[in-house]
């Protein structure tokens, strides 16, 4: 039995879950592992897709019975008002998200829809989001409102019953509550604000950084405990580390169904920026300074030049 056409999209459902692409590509091979030996059992009283799924989210739950949760620093407590503070340091134990590249969850299809919707359901939002739910609500809530299952389908899917799903479902709205809906540049203007933003982080230019933000506009930098928000406390943040002219060096990218840079500080592998843009400009910048990301996101990026 082929399972590849379905790589793609149980990539980003794990993903969903678990919040770091290294774990979900691993869940989703121990997902074909297990797949194949119960496929004899299979009879097809559901779907191969929804067979597929069933086993994936029971992998991702079993999963996260060994790992802590992994919010970004807006989800552990209040922006810090000092920008000229040293940053709260991670503690031991904190577990973080990790951005995905586009290419490993985009469909190959050239449909536009189907790009669009992909993209959304792996929104930086989005997960950071879900990872801030139990387990359970977590699965229930991708899998009812991000595929739309129906609930009896999900019900079979985690052994519990319709009533339970519907009241899952109910406290995983509650806790996760709303974003706020924001207009969405085109993508020609998207990649115009990120142009415009590696340009001015390159040529260590602030006042250029400062045109580009929205005044509401949020910096999360990952792996610290404090983050910042409102365009002049931001700034006064980035002022600290914009260095000197050339000492920063980006790569356009995609991640998350968003602009990103894969970024290197005087030569060396830095991280990965993830932004989110809105009408008026860049409303937040995600930073996750892993090194090991950059040599994931940057050929991704070079092939599309």
């Amino acid at each position: 039995m082929d399972f590849e056409p379905y790589r793609r999209e149980l990539l980003a459902h794990c993903y969903r879950m678990l919040g770091t692409p290294d774990e979900a590509e691993d869940v989703v091979q121990e997902t074909y592992l297990r797949a194949l030996r119960a496929y004899d059992r299979f009879e097809g009283r559901a779907s191969l897709r929804s067979w597929l799924y069933r086993i994936a989210t029971n992998a991702c739950l079993t999963a996260l019975e060994q790992r802590r949760r992994r919010p970004l620093p807006s989800g552990l407590g209040a922006p810090s008002a000092d920008p000229d503070a040293p940053p709260i340091p991670a503690e031991p134990g904190d577990a973080w998200p990790r951005p995905i590249p586009d290419a490993l969850v985009t469909p190959e299809s050239a449909d536009p829809a189907a790009i669009a919707v992909a993209r959304d359901g792996v929104r930086l939002a989005l997960i950071a989001g879900l990872q801030l739910l139990p387990p359970r609500q977590r699965a229930v809530l991708i899998l009812r409102e991000v595929l739309a299952f129906p609930a009896a389908e999900v019900a079979e899917m985690l052994g519990t019953s319709v009533a339970a799903v519907k009241s899952t479902l109910q406290r995983a709205r509650a806790r996760l509550g709303s974003a706020a809906e924001v207009g969405e540049p085109t993508e020609p203007e998207q990649r115009a604000l990120l142009d415009r933003y590696m340009s001015a982080f390159m040529n260590s230019d602030l006042a250029a950084l400062e045109q580009v933000l929205r005044d509401d506009a949020v910096i999360e930098p990952v792996p610290s405990r404090t983050w910042f928000t409102g365009k002049r406390t931001c700034v006064a943040f980035l002022r600290h580390v914009m260095g000197e002219p050339g000492e920063w060096r980006m790569t356009p990218a995609r991640a998350n169904g968003q602009p990103a840079a894969a970024v290197r500080y005087r030569g060396e592998p830095f991280g990965v920026a993830v932004l989110t843009v809105a009408q008026g400009g860049i409303a937040r910048i995600t930073v996750f300074g892993f090194p090991d990301l950059v040599a994931r996101f940057e050929p991704a990026a070079a092939g599309r030049e």
